[in-house]
């Protein structure tokens, strides 16, 4: 495995910094959810697929705004 130095790094993070965040309004999060949408439809369930663990990584940061800033519904609503 290469081992990438800090400058090289922020280098080739840069293209992706306006595309993959943290999401912290609702905006980011749709934002991400519209990639993830993309990212489905063309890794579909190809585990090999070089886009595979990105759209993993989508999920997580979705997941983890929707359990901090999505309320579930009460049983019997």
């Amino acid at each position: 495995m290469q081992n990438l130095g800090v400058s090289q790094t922020v280098n080739n993070w840069m293209p992706f910094a306006n595309t993959l965040y943290v999401p912290y309004t609702e905006k980011e999060y749709k934002n991400l959810v519209a990639l993830l949408d993309g990212l489905i439809d063309e890794v579909g369930e190809d585990e090999s697929h070089p886009l595979a663990s990105l759209m993993e990584v989508v999920g997580v940061l979705i997941e983890k705004y929707e359990d901090e800033n999505v309320s579930e519904l009460s049983v019997g609503e």
